[in-house]
This record gives structure tokens, sequence and C-alpha cells, in this order.
């Protein structure tokens, strides 16, 4: 019971962190006056999502190869 505890405190103080990073986020963009700060943000948003649907789509695309030629 004492573990579940401790496991719930650490995953509150690390869920708290990461709020801070998109106050942040939101707090320069709100504050910039021009749209150039917004539209990198945007494309630097959209480039880290690229690479993980790549992989799985390249991973789906893998498991399908195989199991249609077995």
């Amino acid at each position: 019971m004492r573990k579940n505890g401790v496991i719930l405190i650490v995953l509150l103080l690390l869920s708290a962190s990461a709020e801070a990073q998109c106050a942040m986020c939101r707090a320069v963009l709100e504050s910039g006056e021009s749209q150039e700060v917004a539209k990198s943000v945007n494309n630097g948003i959209k480039y880290l999502m690229l690479f993980p649907y790549l992989l799985i789509g390249g991973l789906g695309y893998f498991i399908y190869r195989k199991y249609r030629h077995s």
C-alpha cells in the first residue's frame, strides 16, 4: 500500500512540471506580436509528430507484408 502512495506522489509531481512547460509555450506565443513565432512553433510540432507516425506506419507495413506472404 505504501508503494502505491509513493508512485502516486511521484506521478503527481511529474505532471505538474509537464503543465508548466505548456504554460510557458502559451505565454511565449501570446506575448509575441508577429505570427512568425507561432508559425515556427507549429512547424516544430508537426516535425516532431511526423517521425512517430512514420515509425508506426513502417512497422505496420512490415507486419502486413510478413503475414501476407506467410
